[in-house]
């Protein structure tokens, strides 16, 4: 972990309003200013940054924190490769970290397995760029319909028939075999022989650009057809997914899901660069977990054969499970998304979007495709399948939502399907934890937690503070940092305080010291909050005296309440009879 001084110099020599400029367009509001909020939809600015305090905050979403702060959360970055993308932006040099003796060995191996693949993602653009290449640039050009371009961005290859090439190159750089094996691209018997041959390459990259592993699309009726990397100390297949270092930046607002590199290529050749694909496996927890981080919805458009709709009502318990909102885009008469891109264009492709059905709907039709519902008995046991179904939400009204929706698209009668439900339910006794009962009743809603009227003071006292150093030389006699009872505002005061008596105010540096989101996004929007300047200096001062009372008072209260001492219960008394007598001017 870098020291606190080295941090303090990053953030220093970070302008977030510059950062940020680079990702979202600001607009001047007063000394702050603002834009729509990178992390959450919105359609009217309630993103807030401030270069005085060098803070963002979202009044929307809750977002807030300083530059180390915006770049996790954006880039989806651990905090050590936040500050050291910072500190390469500011010029700031870093001092070597220390690494245990595994530790180091372990980084020392990923070091090199990185360096051996660049080299073989180059290695292998090269052969396709070449005559060695020419059968795979006919696919990838003629058959697939790729531009020179999409081909060199995504850094596309080929790996010859004729194997050993790679491997004698990796050898002349002085790569021991031991190493090489590490890196997936080579088995070892009797003799070396290469992974890749005669396919085209698609390198797979991180969410930081670095190539990480392979896919490789054999030429001809080889099989099998497409073949991956192994798992490496690099490459874990279930952790990561192919486009993802392209789709985690589009901001469309949805990720689109498929089965395939081709299909991924060909959307993002197409203008929709939020698409990804699992690589060569079904989708996995932890693919699900790594598209919440970036999206809130996400969009499957696996193949439109049976196999595509068994993956799909695998995949879609998984997402639902994190918490995304699921929709299917329906691909047909076409196979697939790059078939559908190649026969009818984008546009017809953003219509398909904009249809896309709700994950559940989708199951529903499934399921409808094994009755036949001219049959009473069948179409009997359809709606019983469904009821069943229905039972997988324990909120009512989201419940009773998906019941409506069905019946209107199947042509079920609301009535009989809703007693289905309920009798269902209360058969097997609860669902999902919650009693289900005939006659619906409205759950009571939850009350919402209250903000103390204490705790909005000694915020809004924080704040006065932070907007006017000034201030503390007139309440410090009356307020010290132990006044504040709330546990993180105790310890905001008690940081900001040395701050300021040492004539250096940061709420950046402050925000920073807190680790859990919550509690980082509260600081920030502490720190970001403004006084209401069309206060007259009367209305100020009035203002001031009556926070600072309430605070006082409380933490007056809350210590006689906890003492046992009988002198300092005195001491208490007299200063609660004194808190009248407060009178601080502006």
């Amino acid at each position: 972990m870098y020291s606190r001084e080295v941090i303090e110099e990053v953030l220093s020599k970070t302008d977030i309003v510059d950062l940020v400029s680079n990702y979202v367009k600001l607009k001047r509001s007063g000394s702050s200013y603002m834009g729509l909020c990178p992390f959450h939809n919105e359609k009217s600015p309630s993103f807030s940054v401030s270069g005085p305090k060098q803070l963002f905050h979202c009044f929307g979403c809750g977002k807030g924190g300083n530059a180390i702060t915006f770049v996790m959360e954006y880039e989806n970055y651990t905090f050590i490769e936040a500050l050291e993308m910072l500190a390469q932006r500011a010029g700031v040099a870093l001092p070597e970290q220390k690494f245990s003796r595994e530790d180091q060995m372990d980084k020392d191996i990923k070091t090199k397995l990185l360096e051996i693949n660049k080299f073989a993602a180059t290695y292998y653009y090269h052969c396709l760029k070449s005559e060695k290449g020419t059968t795979g640039m006919d696919y990838l050009a003629n058959k697939r319909q790729l531009s020179d371009k999409t081909i060199t961005s995504y850094g596309l290859g080929f790996a010859p028939i004729s194997s050993g090439g790679l491997y004698k190159e990796l050898k002349a750089k002085g790569y021991t075999d031991d190493i090489l094996k590490e890196s997936g691209l080579f088995t070892y018997d009797s003799k070396v022989h290469e992974k890749f041959w005669n396919r085209v390459i698609f390198p797979i990259m991180d969410v930081n650009n670095k190539v990480i592993g392979f896919g490789g699309r054999v030429m001809g009726d080889a099989k099998p057809k497409y073949l991956n990397s192994p798992e490496t100390k690099l490459f874990d297949k279930s952790r990561n997914l192919y486009g993802l270092n392209v789709a985690r930046s589009a901001r469309k607002g949805n990720m689109i899901i498929c089965e395939g590199y081709m299909d991924v290529i060909s959307l993002h050749q197409a203008g929709f660069n939020q698409a990804v694909a699992s690589l060569g496996t079904a989708l996995t927890p932890g693919h699900a977990r790594l598209l919440k981080r970036y999206t809130d919805t996400v969009l499957i458009t696996y193949d439109s054969d049976e196999a595509g709709t068994k993956a799909a009502l695998r995949a879609i318990p998984l997402l639902t499970e994190v918490g995304l909102n699921t929709k299917v885009i329906n691909m047909k008469p076409y196979k697939d998304p790059d078939e559908f891109i190649k026969a009818l264009g984008a546009e017809a492709f953003q219509e398909r979007i904009d249809k896309a059905i709700n994950s559940f709907i989708f199951e529903v039709g499934v399921v409808e495709k094994r009755h036949n519902r001219s049959d009473p008995a069948d179409e009997t046991a359809f709606e019983k399948e469904l009821a069943e179904m229905f039972l997988r939400f324990g909120e009512k009204l989201e419940r009773d939502n998906y019941i409506k929706a069905v019946c209107n698209t199947f042509v079920i009668p609301l009535d009989g399907m809703m007693q289905m439900v309920a009798n269902l339910g209360n058969k097997k006794g609860l669902v999902n934890g919650q009693a289900i009962k005939n006659d619906y009743e409205s759950p009571k809603p939850k009350k919402k937690k209250q903000e103390s009227g204490i705790r909005q003071a000694e915020k809004l006292l924080l704040t006065w503070l932070i907007n006017d150093v000034n201030i503390i030389n007139k309440i410090s006699d009356v307020i010290k940092p132990n006044d504040f009872i709330d546990p993180l505002l105790n310890s905001v005061a008690s940081k900001l305080y040395v701050q300021i008596e040492n004539g250096n105010p940061n709420p950046a540096l402050i925000v920073g010291d807190y680790t859990d989101e919550t509690e980082a996004a509260d600081v920030a929007s502490l720190f970001s909050s403004d006084l209401d300047e069309n206060l007259s200096k009367q209305e100020r001062e009035r203002a001031i005296n009556d926070i600072v009372k309430k605070v006082k008072k409380n933490s007056l209260d809350n210590e006689f309440n906890t003492t046992t001492d009988a002198k300092r219960m005195q001491e208490i008394m007299q200063e609660q009879m004194n808190l009248n007598k407060i009178n601080i001017k502006l």
